[in-house]
């Protein structure tokens, strides 16, 4: 088999399985703030309640997410040498920034917010989790700075067959950035938003007790997703005229600027197909086929005013369906913008096959199906943790659960009636 194929089709595995944690991080933590924000200024029990449960949520995908982020570390270091050598000074900055600056504390963060209930002050408490929110987005920020750059490579300069960074206001400017980070962080609060009302969903019909607190996240959840869906139709159509200037070739351009660029591609790296695979505009057919498809989200608002609509259980059912679409339209949303780019790592730049490291397809292919296996298996369990804490419902999950009184069991048996 061929070493390169096999390369990508790791990279591919491990980055959109990972993916798929970043997206409800993103989501769910955003909608804690939220939660938690209402208890410290209203008292109302009911949002602790909610900040617990959700909480709880969060944090067993958080946990997860992070081992596959280790893995995918990997595979990028062992699969994509000759990325690293050449252009590892540019595209290594913001890589950098994202761990040191976002990730560090984003985790110190989350770390004391766990182990601060009835420790720290609803105050403090609260901060803590703004900061963790506030650095996860700086952390998408930083890693789309990177991703930005391989799409539109900008402010470096080549010598001695290295690229350097030489403008790092240059990264942060990048035509191909704006739109996007937009488009990823919209996303991340659809999907939030739909497993939230999904979840919710779920309690409502299975006539759970605690109905009136179901019925709250519900709401937040639909309401989060409508606005969400809007914004991420907004900034998709918004980086068609970005990608046009910057990627002419990308979705199999035929414009003027498209033919001039391939003509100078080939006096430079030699003759080749310059133009992507098809597979990058299907993916981007379906995506904005579903964004549509959820944007009739709109339409079961009314399930927010009247609880007849609620207890009719089939527009319940329907979110309830629902849920998977964005996860699949950002799988899609991410082949069509990493296979788009193809032939190049960095787009122009780097040809993708002198990218990849030097080394046999059967080590490669032992990688994919090794990668493959655990990060499935770190898939599985998080959505079978997710589920089981998720059925359990709010009744006393372990997050934020108020220490044990001297003598008393630490967790007390419900009494038999």
């Amino acid at each position: 088999m061929d070493t390169l194929l096999l390369a990508r089709l790791q990279f591919a595995t491990t980055t959109s399985i990972h993916f798929l944690f970043v997206v409800v991080t993103l989501g769910l933590v955003t909608l804690l703030v939220g939660m938690q924000t209402a208890w410290v200024l209203t008292g109302n029990p009911k949002w602790e309640r909610l900040t617990r449960f959700w909480g709880q949520l969060y944090v067993i995908n958080y946990v997860l997410g992070i081992a596959t982020g280790i893995v995918m570390e990997f595979q990028f270091g062992l699969n994509w040498s000759g990325l690293s050598r050449y252009v590892g000074n540019v595209f290594g900055a913001p890589l950098a920034i994202e761990t040191l600056v976002a990730f560090f504390l984003e985790s110190t963060f989350l770390g004391m917010w766990i182990f601060g209930w009835h420790r720290l002050r609803k105050g403090a408490h609260l901060a803590l989790l703004w900061g963790v929110a506030l650095t996860a987005y700086a952390s998408a920020f930083w890693i789309m700075v990177a991703n930005s750059w391989l799409q539109h490579p900008v402010g470096y300069e080549v010598r001695d067959g290295i690229a350097h960074l030489t403008d790092f206001g240059a990264l942060l400017t990048n035509p191909s950035l704006g739109m996007a980070f937009g488009h990823v962080v919209s996303a991340g609060l659809l999907v939030g938003g739909m497993l939230m009302a999904a979840v919710s969903a779920w309690h409502l019909i299975r006539r759970t007790p605690d109905f009136a607190l179901f019925r709250t996240s519900l709401r937040i959840g639909l309401v989060t997703a409508a606005l969400a869906i809007t914004m991420v139709q907004g900034f998709g159509f918004a980086q068609f005229g970005p990608v046009g200037s910057v990627q002419p070739t990308k979705f199999g351009g035929d414009s003027p600027e498209a033919r001039a660029l391939i003509a100078e591609w080939t006096t430079r790296f030699g003759p080749g197909d310059y133009t992507p695979p098809v597979l990058s505009s299907v993916g981007l057919g379906f995506m904005i086929l579903i964004g549509f498809t959820l944007g009739c989200v709109w339409l079961l608002l009314p399930l927010l005013f009247r609880d007849w609509i609620i207890r009719l259980r089939f527009p319940l059912w329907l979110v309830l369906l629902a849920v998977p679409l964005p996860f699949v339209a950002v799988i899609l949303g991410w082949i069509a913008r990493e296979v788009g780019r193809q032939p190049w790592v960095a787009y122009g730049l780097l040809p993708t096959d002198q990218a990849v490291s030097p080394v046999g397809a059967p080590v490669m292919l032992a990688s994919l199906i090794g990668f493959s296996l655990l990060l499935g298996t770190l898939a599985v369990t998080n959505w079978v943790l997710l589920a089981r804490h998720a059925g359990r419902g709010a009744a006393d999950p372990a997050l934020g659960r108020p220490p044990a009184a001297p003598g008393e069991p630490a967790h007390p048996e419900p009494a038999l009636a």
